[in-house]
């Protein structure tokens, strides 16, 4: 959101900022508004000049000094410069074979670029322009004004200013500039529309469930709404798109993913991870994945994918040095050389001759975990970072997984808790369910409670050992202590219901954590506010033991709670 944009004169101050954190590298003119390069390559003979609405950063800007730009003439807030700000900038910032403007194509900016283009022939200073429309979603032969110019501006810039610190003359560098736009295609999708400066609202809604495909980089609509779809398949769709755009033979491609302001670098980079498989499988060596934002919409929750179809001689370009804000990464990734990854163990099936695994209880807890998911993260989303359901959830899926290869229910639980699963509560179920895997579990008989109370007793002690909680931290100790003693009661009593009686009190207890003050785990950071809302790990816990119980004791397990409801605050 963007909540901290000064009241008056935001771009202005903007500028002062970023020349203030690299200091010597860049000068800012405040009236007309441009940032110039301090220093420039001394082979150099025509300055870049380029520009366009803020907001984008570090568009443009980021790419200002030696190997990038010479000069930067930023309009407001999506609004292209004046005509006198590119002017001015270029006047000061031309050398002796004159300048180059760079061009994204909508009408604000190219009618006022084009007026200081007329401006500078007037003085006497050779000038050329460079028009960029890489958008494939406005690739449209009814509309006149043509394709958008969003992020294929990066590559542009770099491979621009690299070209133009080896000497280049001002039709070269036009040549070659024309000539990387038309191998270039970027298309853009979204989650949320950007913030608006004036309301503090989102520009425009999008219905829960869609996303809009073929976004503009100024919070336009996209040409289409779709539903929201595993990025996997986004990502193929896109790729596909952008592939049937481009030139025939592209065998080698520079691949940028840009996040259009509010996607996480996580994020990016595990698209990044996607795209260059796709690209590998479709028999295109992928020579960089470029994963970052470098064209943003503010603070837009989306992406977009530019391809350029490179030619051998660019390569060099990208890689070499620069001494800008933005530092563009250059590792040239191959089959050979990039990363590798270990694969996990196989273990979607079992060896011969194997006894079947038990897996009712695996079953069972499967899909109360299922059921309850949902409602675990909304109650850890209010006292912790809302991984619990997640990472619950996940763990039981590679139990089920393990136990499909043959291993004990129980058992399987404790090696993919144990193993798999991070995070805090994850390795602490792992203790819980090892104890537990000691116990001989069966699909049609209950296995003696005393031993499964011991179990349960010993993982107690386990837990505590490592974290140090006890009855009244409000964490999953205060489930599992009055289950285990309930479990070890009803063995001594004879009862013929000892697992709903540990359900029933671990049930309790984990309720009862609502009314405790964290003292332990990542609910502690939180104090009184986590009060009236109970542990999750602790109903993690619960649900446990009404899984045995469902179980094991089908006619009373039916007193217990449905685990929806019960999880439901």
């Amino acid at each position: 959101m963007t909540y901290f944009l000064p009241q008056a004169d935001t771009v202005l101050s903007a500028a002062r900022g970023l020349a203030l954190a690299n200091p010597g590298l860049i000068e800012v003119n405040s009236s007309p508004l441009y940032l110039r390069a301090r220093t420039s390559n001394p082979n150099r003979t025509v300055a870049l000049v380029a520009g366009g609405g803020s907001g984008h950063e570090p568009l443009h800007t980021g790419l200002l000094g030696p190997g990038g730009l010479d000069a930067v003439c930023p309009g407001e807030i999506f609004a292209s410069p004046h005509n006198r700000q590119i002017y001015e900038a270029s006047a000061a910032a031309a050398k002796s074979n004159g300048v180059l403007l760079i061009i994204k194509n909508y009408t604000g900016d190219v009618i006022n670029f084009q007026i200081a283009a007329e401006r500078l022939r007037h003085d006497g200073i050779p000038v050329a322009t460079v028009l960029v429309d890489d958008d494939l979603a406005t690739d449209s032969t009814e509309a006149a004004t043509g394709r958008r110019g969003t992020a294929a501006t990066v590559v542009l810039e770099k491979l621009l200013g690299a070209f133009a610190d080896q000497g280049a003359k001002l039709d070269e560098l036009a040549a070659l500039g024309a000539d990387i736009v038309a191998r270039s295609r970027s298309l853009a999708v979204a989650a949320r529309a950007q913030t608006s400066p004036s309301t503090a609202a989102p520009a425009f809604d999008l219905t829960p469930g869609t996303l809009d495909y073929g976004v503009g980089i100024h919070g336009e609509r996209g040409t289409r709404t779709i539903e929201h779809r595993p990025v996997e398949e986004l990502v193929a769709q896109m790729t596909d798109d952008l592939l049937t755009a481009l030139p025939a033979g592209q065998d080698k491609v520079l691949a940028v993913v840009n996040g259009l302001g509010a996607t996480t670098s996580l994020e990016l980079h595990a698209i990044g991870s996607i795209l260059h498989d796709l690209l590998a499988a479709r028999g295109i060596t992928p020579l960089a994945i470029v994963p970052g934002t470098f064209t943003a919409a503010l603070d837009m929750a989306g992406f977009s994918i530019t391809l350029t179809h490179m030619k051998p001689e660019w390569a060099e370009l990208w890689t070499a040095p620069a001494d800008t804000p933005l530092v563009l990464p250059s590792l040239t990734l191959t089959p050979d050389t990039a990363a590798a990854v270990v694969a996990e163990p196989d273990t979607t099936a079992a060896g011969e001759g194997e006894a079947p695994a038990s897996r009712a209880v695996l079953d069972r807890y499967a899909a109360i975990v299922s059921q309850a998911h949902a409602n675990l993260t909304a109650l850890d989303q209010l006292v912790g970072d809302g991984d619990f359901g997640d990472n619950l959830a996940g763990g039981v899926r590679r139990a089920v997984k393990r136990n499909a290869a043959g291993t004990d229910g129980v058992a399987a639980l404790a090696e993919a808790f144990l193993n798999d699963v991070g995070g805090t509560s994850g390795p602490l179920f792992g203790l819980l369910f090892q104890d537990l895997a000691t116990v001989s579990w069966s699909d049609d008989q209950a296995p003696d409670a005393d031993t499964v109370a011991d179990a349960a007793k010993s993982s107690l002690d386990a837990i505590h050992r490592v974290g140090g909680a006890k009855v009244g931290d409000c964490t999953l100790v205060d489930a599992l202590a009055p289950a285990t003693d309930a479990l070890a009661a009803a063995a001594r009593d004879g009862s013929d219901s000892p697992f709903t009686a540990a359900a029933e009190a671990a049930i309790q207890g984990a309720l009862s954590t609502a009314s405790l003050t964290p003292r332990r785990g990542r609910a502690s950071y939180v104090g009184q506010h986590a009060i009236g809302v109970p542990d999750p790990g602790s109903f993690g816990v619960a649900l446990l033991f009404t899984a045995l119980a469902s179980v094991y004791e089908p006619a009373t397990a039916t007193r217990l709670p449905d685990p929806e409801r019960l999880t439901a605050r």
